[in-house]
């Protein structure tokens, strides 16, 4: 059983917007992306007021950080007062990074088919590139050592994983899930809530 989490993805970042595999390239949010993540953080005030007892966590990525920065501002919070871990990185894209799914196959058609064929455990070519598997095996020991309320701001692969191991969706529900940038995530137990 997990203790009460509240979960945001990132604002916005104009890689978002132009449909391109981010993964762990180090994209900003955009002007959308900080009213997003403000918004959510005046959301998640009035729902744990200045977050007294909570942890307040980020993946490193800059998008993450002035995400939660942003927020914790919009709580009348010290931006600063948050800790990283690697761990909650989003998924590596290898070779495939900064790219469109339209870029890809007009460079060598039919280089996508199997990440259609099975999206959860494909893994792009290039050094460090991840599937979704790999992913969830390097965020569950971070989700398994939660033993205190915790504000989590990560990325679309991440929530996903999380998906899968607490709710318990398939393979293919939690490769294909909507993940939005403009709600929060809230986990508690074994259930998962958008806000």
């Amino acid at each position: 059983m997990y203790p009460l989490v509240y979960i945001a993805r990132h604002g916005q970042t104009e890689w978002n917007a132009e449909h391109r595999l981010q993964g762990q390239a180090d994209t900003d949010i955009n002007a959308f992306g900080r009213e997003q993540a403000a918004r959510n953080g005046r959301r998640l005030a009035a729902l744990i007021g200045k977050g007294d007892g909570f942890d307040f966590v980020a993946s490193p990525m800059r998008r993450t950080r002035e995400t939660m920065e942003l927020m914790r501002e919009a709580m009348g919070l010290d931006p600063a007062g948050y800790r990283t871990d690697p761990r909650l990185v989003e998924i590596s894209f290898g070779d495939w990074q900064g790219f469109t799914f339209a870029e890809l196959e007009e460079r060598a058609p039919g280089s996508t088919d199997g990440r259609q064929a099975s999206k959860w455990d494909f893994r792009p070519p290039g050094e460090g590139a991840e599937s979704y598997q790999m992913l969830l095996e390097r965020i569950k020991p971070w989700l398994d050592a939660l033993r205190r309320p915790t504000v989590c701001v990560t990325h679309g692969g991440v929530i996903r994983c999380f998906f899968r191991i607490v709710a318990g969706l398939s393979k293919q529900e939690a490769a294909g899930l909507d993940v939005p940038q403009d709600r929060l995530l809230r986990l508690e137990g074994r259930s998962l809530d958008w806000l």
